[in-house]
């Protein structure tokens, strides 16, 4: 046998190690509870209105998909970005820039198909470009550089007609209508949000399991040893807020077709907290969490109202209570409310099996 036909069939152990790597970060699927609460979502239109199917859940998911990119830039790589709302809400405007609005003036015309993608490439770009801004700087500068972007973007939609329209905003934004099918309506809309949400849910998953999120937390934890070992920081991080811009930039296509239109509004300051709020409320270690914490907000945001009032409270001091619920469980919990579960589940398996040893003995 020569040479070359020896060589030609040695396997790469480099290769196979980051095939096994790859095939590991596939999430699993053995959780009883995940099934079943996946099962009721995917039949959620059979027992809910459109206004809790809208409303309630799919402006949940919605949220959740916008938290989720912030979820992973802060658990995965330690950096806190409160821009992503506003990735977020400048998809939304190019959605309703480049396709087809009520502001023929401004809207370009362009089909759905085309708007789409379009707008998910100048958003993740967007992000991209902010995250290279914010990589310079650590702890609270990067919050307070990501919150720069989000406020100098509030202003400058706020004040610019040319494109924004103002504080008007955009409105009518056409949503897509295929295959005979108005996916706008409110059961199809609903399993939109839900396979966007999903895809971007086990994308999070696979990534902080694969490779680059597995150096993305030895960059959270210890960048000088990740440098001495041959990986680039800074590489890392830009590429980690590239991944979460275009997750957020998917959360704003969804926002803008869910309300048929955006205005300054929709990326101001105290939006951009909220959706801090949101990771924060429902944990940051766990995918899960920003969706947990999504569906607390909206809640508490669409029925506290009525709950002040009805106790004779001033029904405008609804945030207050938000405010207090997030004060609450980050008192309790530093890791929200996944970390209140995971410690009444530990506490209830320890005190089973005292229990179950003092029978025993």
């Amino acid at each position: 046998m020569s040479l070359l036909q020896s060589t030609q069939f040695r396997p790469d152990p480099s290769a196979n190690a980051t095939r096994r790597a790859l095939i590991r970060a596939w999430p699993e699927f053995q959780n009883p509870a995940a099934w079943l609460v996946a099962l009721i979502l995917v039949i959620m239109p059979l027992i809910a209105n459109g206004f809790f199917l809208i409303e309630i859940f799919a402006t949940t998911l919605i949220l959740g998909v916008i938290a989720l990119s912030l979820m992973f830039l802060a658990g995965y790589g330690g950096m806190v970005s409160l821009m992503q709302l506003t990735i977020a809400g400048f998809a939304g405007y190019m959605v309703a820039v480049f396709g087809m609005s009520g502001n023929a003036n401004i809207s370009l015309g362009w089909p759905w198909w085309l708007a789409t993608p379009m707008a998910l490439a100048l958003a993740t770009l967007f992000g991209t470009l902010g995250g290279a801004l914010a990589v310079r700087t650590e702890g609270i500068y990067t919050i307070m550089i990501t919150l720069a972007i989000g406020a100098a973007f509030y202003y400058f939609t706020n004040q610019n007609w040319a494109i924004f329209n103002g504080h008007t905003g955009i409105n009518t934004v056409a949503t897509p209508h295929f295959w005979g099918v108005d996916w706008r309506s409110d059961i199809a809309f609903y399993y939109v949000t839900l396979g966007v949400a999903a895809i971007c849910y086990f994308a999070v998953q696979y990534v902080s399991r694969a490779p680059f999120g597995l150096a993305l937390q030895g960059v959270r934890d210890n960048p000088r040893r990740m440098a001495a070992l041959g990986f680039n920081p800074n590489a890392h991080r830009i590429a980690a807020y590239a991944f979460a811009a275009f997750i957020a930039a998917l959360g704003g296509v969804l926002q803008v077709w869910n309300y048929r239109q955006i205005s300054p509004g929709s990326v101001s300051v105290g939006a951009c907290i909220d959706v801090l709020i949101i990771a924060v409320v429902g944990g940051i270690t766990r995918p899960i969490g920003p969706f947990i914490g999504a569906l607390i907000f909206v809640l508490l945001r669409t029925f506290a109202l009525d709950v002040l009032i009805k106790f004779g409270l001033d029904g405008n001091r609804f945030r207050l209570l938000i405010g207090l619920g997030f004060l609450a469980i980050v008192f309790w919990s530093s890791d929200g409310v996944i970390g209140l579960w995971e410690r009444w589940r530990r506490r209830s398996t320890t005190a089973t099996q005292r229990s179950g040893g003092g029978r025993h003995g």
